[in-house]
């Protein structure tokens, strides 16, 4: 009798071109990843600073979203509707962030 094993999780048959797209996908969330890292230690806080941890977010939100959440094989108009409501929620945040210092600063 042969021994199985259930506990190991085996796609069969293997597709090769989705194993390298995994791979690239996770290469490049660690690339973006590290670029946020080392501009955290090496760049003077400040409004550029935050505004490149911002882009950098939004455009790794967005890749997932194109790959884990299968984005990318869909309409353009699914996409936008997603995507635009993101910029402008972040917008929103930023500006309610500047406003409430300014009435911060004006009360004082």
């Amino acid at each position: 009798m042969e021994h199985v094993n259930k506990n190991r999780l085996e796609v069969i048959p293997k597709d090769p071109a989705k194993i390298k797209k995994i791979w690239l996908t996770a290469l490049i969330l660690l690339v973006i990843t590290a670029v946020e890292f080392v501009l955290a230690f090496t760049m003077e806080r400040g409004l550029l600073l935050y505004f490149l941890f911002i882009a950098l977010t939004i455009v790794k939100a967005k890749y997932i979203m194109m790959e884990f959440m299968h984005l990318g094989d869909e309409v353009k108009p699914l996409f936008y509707s997603i995507i635009v409501p993101l910029i402008f929620l972040v917008w929103l945040i930023i500006a309610l962030m500047k406003e409430g210092a300014e009435i911060f600063v004006m009360r004082w």
